[in-house]
């Protein structure tokens, strides 16, 4: 996946799926080069959070906001059924092929969503808001998702390689 940074002049909307972009990108980055043992490494105890672990979650976030919320899919998330979005963290028995198919999956089809809606305004019940939202306000809230997860990324991967500032 390769990271380009979002045009500083561009529509709203191609400004949002450049940053969404650009933060998925960074994640991928992140984990680059690393072995599936790397990825699995745990931060800080008692904290179970892993590279690997935070691939897997944004699969699930990724599945839940844009498949089930926009679209209205009735599909289960990827590793839980519960919508236990933590379960996602443990990546104790994950491969990075496994979770980067899942998220890669879950990327692509967000992204045929976002493009074949009308508007930014299509407006979507957010049961777990207990609101009506808009397709901008999901693609909002997952470049602050994206941006939150990137951020504990730095910290996983300085702690395993000394690697920063990708």
């Amino acid at each position: 996946m390769e990271r380009i940074s979002p045009r500083p002049i561009a529509g709203e909307r191609e400004m949002l799926r450049e940053a969404l972009d650009f933060h998925r990108a960074t994640l991928a980055m992140k984990c680059d080069g690393l072995s599936d043992e790397d990825l699995r490494r745990q931060s800080s105890p008692p904290s179970t959070l892993s590279l690997l672990g935070l691939v897997r979650h944004m699969a699930e976030v990724e599945r839940a906001w844009f498949r089930r919320t926009v679209n209205g899919e009735d599909i289960a998330l990827v590793w839980s059924d519960a919508g236990d979005f933590q379960v996602a963290y443990d990546a104790s028995t994950s491969t990075r092929a496994e979770a980067f198919a899942a998220w890669e999956a879950e990327v692509d089809q967000a992204r045929r969503i976002e493009r074949e809606a009308d508007s930014l305004d299509l407006t979507v019940y957010a049961a777990r808001w207990e609101t009506d939202i808009t397709l901008r306000t999901v693609m909002l809230h997952m470049i602050h998702e994206y941006a939150r997860h990137n951020g504990h990324a730095d910290f996983l991967r300085e702690a395993i390689d000394g690697t920063t500032g990708i």
